[in-house]
């Protein structure tokens, strides 16, 4: 599933291209995805200009005026632009079996919506109300926003007799990270996965929280990771996956210290987990 940072930079890339534009053509192929589509969604959406697009958690959020998109691509959703498309000529794009919404712009970008495995979304909802959204009510601080920080994080773990990996991984607890990125972050911080989430209050999560910042920053800057059918806006591979220090390397040796461990692999509620024994403490 695409974690915070491909999605970062899928919203980076749609700013780009559709802020400031109106919509003028929607196709919709066919009556939904994880949820159905809205009734009468093309009609919603055509003719709204596309004032602003964001991100918050694992969800894009298009500011449309009186109304508000809101996108989540699930485990394999794909947004992309079509090239060498002009308005009310389609022959430049023949779309695909999963290629589910089809927007067009004043301008010809034709953005799509594909999802093979149907887990992604499309809806709508008022501005007033993103916020109280069943989809979004309840979520917690941005990773890279000033609320995710060492003490408030200290106080939430507090008492808390999950493992430390679970935490991260709870979207009420911290908003956007998901199983590569916390890995990587707790590798950074040298801590352990199994750990439990209460014992890391104070020291530890003066050490973490940089750590998850800093992950997720890299991941940005680096587009992504692209393991299976994430790509970006543009259609380009993110690069992160290159750079992974334990993620997907069990039996590789634990990199950047002089430990002579190997990295290993666990299952932690039905997920894998990567990390240093020896590093991670």
């Amino acid at each position: 599933m695409p974690e915070l940072p491909e999605v970062e930079t899928v919203c980076r890339g749609l700013q780009g291209r559709l802020v400031g534009r109106r919509i003028s053509r929607v196709e919709q192929r066919r009556a939904g995805l994880r949820l159905p589509f809205p009734e009468n969604f093309p009609a919603r959406l055509e003719g709204r200009r596309i004032e602003a697009i964001r991100r918050r958690a694992k969800y894009l959020l298009w500011e449309l005026g009186d109304s508000v998109l809101i996108v989540h691509l699930g485990m394999s959703g794909r947004l992309f632009f079509t090239e060498g498309h002009t308005p009310g000529r389609h022959d430049h794009f023949l779309p695909g079996r999963h290629d589910h919404i089809i927007i067009e712009t004043d301008d010809g970008t034709t953005v799509v919506f594909n999802d093979v495995r149907r887990f992604g979304l499309m809806t709508l909802a008022e501005p007033d109300q993103v916020e109280s959204h069943a989809l979004l009510a309840g979520l917690g601080p941005e990773p890279l926003g000033n609320a995710f920080n060492a003490d408030d994080f200290s106080a939430v773990l507090h008492g808390r007799r999950t493992p430390i990996k679970a935490a991260l991984l709870d979207q009420k607890i911290v908003a956007g990270v998901g199983n590569i990125y916390a890995c990587e972050a707790l590798f950074r911080a040298g801590i352990s996965p199994r750990r439990l989430a209460a014992s890391v209050a104070g020291k530890r999560a003066e050490r973490l929280v940089p750590a998850v910042q800093a992950v997720l920053r890299d991941a940005i800057a680096a587009g992504g990771s692209s393991l299976r059918d994430y790509v970006q806006a543009s259609g380009e591979l993110g690069y992160f996956q290159h750079d992974f220090a334990v993620y997907g390397r069990e039996g590789e040796k634990c990199p950047g210290c002089d430990c002579d461990a190997t990295v290993r692999r666990i299952n932690q509620a039905g997920r894998s987990t990567f990390f240093c024994a020896k590093r991670q403490r």
